[in-house]
C-alpha cells in the first residue's frame, strides 16, 4: 500500500461526490493487505467505513443535497433478486461492495454511483454524531442484523467469544436488547483490557488448553449454559467450544469467518441435535440495520467514541495497520 496523487473522481450522473472526511480500518482491510481479496484487483483504493459531506450530486439526484453529512456503507443490492424483493437485502445474491466494484474511501474525495443509491446504505448522520463516531457504524450494523436474527432478548445470557471491536459492539447490542448476563472472553489479555470500558458483567481469558472456561461459563449461567453464543473471531476451536457451552435450545451465531484453508470443522453434531442448538450464520446487514445502528450511536445505546482509540491522518495508515496487527487499538479511523 501507498500513497499517490490520483485525479478527482468524476460525478456519476445519477450520484454523488463525497468527501471524505473519516475511513475506518476495518478487519477485513487489514486481511486485503496481508493476503489480498478475490475482488480487489490492485492498484486499488480500500477504504469502507466511510462518513463525509457531499459536495456535488447528479442531475437526477434528489433525495440528497449538496452539503449533506452522510455515512456510507459498502454494501450494494441488486434489488432484483429472490431476498431483495422479500426486503432480505443482507442475502443478496448479486450483492456488490463500495471499495471492492467501485473504489474506496482512503482518498479525499469518493463517487458514489447510483446503484449505491438506489439500494445501498447512505445515510445522513444524527445531529450531534462526530464523522469519526459515523464512520464505524457500518460493523455495528451486522451486528444489529446478527441479534435480530438471534432474537436476543431479556431472559438471555449472552455469551460473546472475541474482544475486538466486533465483540465489543456485540456487548454492547446485547445489552440494549435487555440480555440479563454478557460474558466476554478473549485469548489475549490486553484485548479484554480495552473491552473493560464497555462493562460486561464478566470477562474471561480463554488461552487454557484444559477448556476451564466452557466450566466456568456454566458456573456463571446456573449450569445452564448461555442460551445466546456470538463466534465474534476467526478460530474453528472457538465455534467447538461455543456449542459446549451453550444451553439447550441456545442460539450460536457464527460471526467471524475462518481462513478459507481452514474452514473445515469438526465437532460434535450430537450437541446440536440432542440440546437443540440453533447454528446461526450471520456476517451482514439491510439498510435499516445500518440506520438503527446510527440511531444507537445518537441515543449513547452504543457509545462509538469509546471505540476510537486511534485518529490519524491518511499518510500515517502504516501507523494505523501496524497498532491493530499488534493488538494496541480497537478502532482506527484515517482523515483524509
Amino acid at each position: 500500500m501507498e500513497i499517490q496523487n490520483v485525479p478527482d473522481p468524476l460525478c456519476p450522473e445519477r450520484g454523488m461526490i463525497v468527501e471524505v472526511e473519516a475511513c475506518g480500518i476495518c478487519g477485513s482491510d487489514l486481511r486485503t493487505f496481508q493476503n489480498g481479496h478475490p475482488r480487489v484487483t490492485p492498484p486499488w483504493i480500500i477504504g469502507h467505513e466511510v462518513a463525509g459531506v457531499v459536495v456535488e450530486v447528479g442531475k437526477e439526484v434528489r433525495d440528497f443535497q449538496v452539503g449533506d453529512r452522510v455515512a456510507v456503507a459498502p454494501p450494494v443490492y441488486c434489488g432484483k433478486c429472490w431476498y431483495c424483493k422479500r426486503g432480505i437485502y443482507y442475502l443478496c445474491i448479486n450483492q456488490r461492495e463500495l471499495a471492492q466494484a467501485w473504489p474506496g474511501g482512503f482518498a479525499e474525495y469518493m463517487a458514489i454511483p447510483e446503484e449505491a443509491l438506489a439500494f445501498g446504505s447512505i445515510h445522513r448522520i444524527p445531529d450531534g454524531l462526530s464523522f469519526e463516531e459515523a464512520a464505524i457504524s457500518e460493523p455495528a450494523s451486522s451486528c444489529v442484523n446478527a441479534h435480530e436474527i438471534a432474537g436476543t432478548s431479556l431472559e438471555d445470557t449472552v455469551v460473546i467469544i472475541g474482544a475486538g471491536p466486533i465483540g465489543c459492539f456485540h456487548v454492547e447490542i446485547a445489552r440494549a436488547r435487555g440480555a440479563r448476563k454478557i460474558i466476554l472472553m478473549d485469548v489475549l489479555e490486553s484485548r479484554l483490557e480495552l473491552a473493560q470500558r464497555f462493562a460486561p458483567d464478566h470477562l474471561i481469558q480463554n488461552a487454557s488448553k484444559s477448556k476451564e472456561y466452557i466450566n466456568e461459563v456454566r458456573e456463571l449461567t446456573d449450569g445452564l449454559g448461555a442460551s445466546v453464543i456470538v463466534v465474534a473471531c476467526p478460530s474453528g476451536e472457538a465455534q467447538k467450544d461455543a456449542l459446549a457451552m451453550a444451553a439447550k435450545g441456545g442460539r450460536v451465531l457464527l460471526f467471524g469467518g475462518l481462513p478459507k484453508d481452514q474452514s473445515q470443522v469438526l465437532f460434535d453434531s450430537n450437541l446440536i441435535h440432542y440440546r437443540g442448538l440453533h447454528v446461526i450464520g450471520a456476517t451482514t446487514f439491510s439498510p435499516k440495520h445500518h440506520q438503527i445502528a446510527l440511531q444507537m450511536f445518537a441515543q449513547g445505546k452504543i457509545h462509538a467514541k469509546e471505540y476510537i482509540t486511534h485518529v490519524l491522518p491518511l499518510e500515517r495508515f502504516a501507523e494505523g495497520i501496524e497498532v491493530l496487527l499488534q493488538g494496541r487499538a480497537l478502532k482506527v479511523v484515517l482523515k483524509p
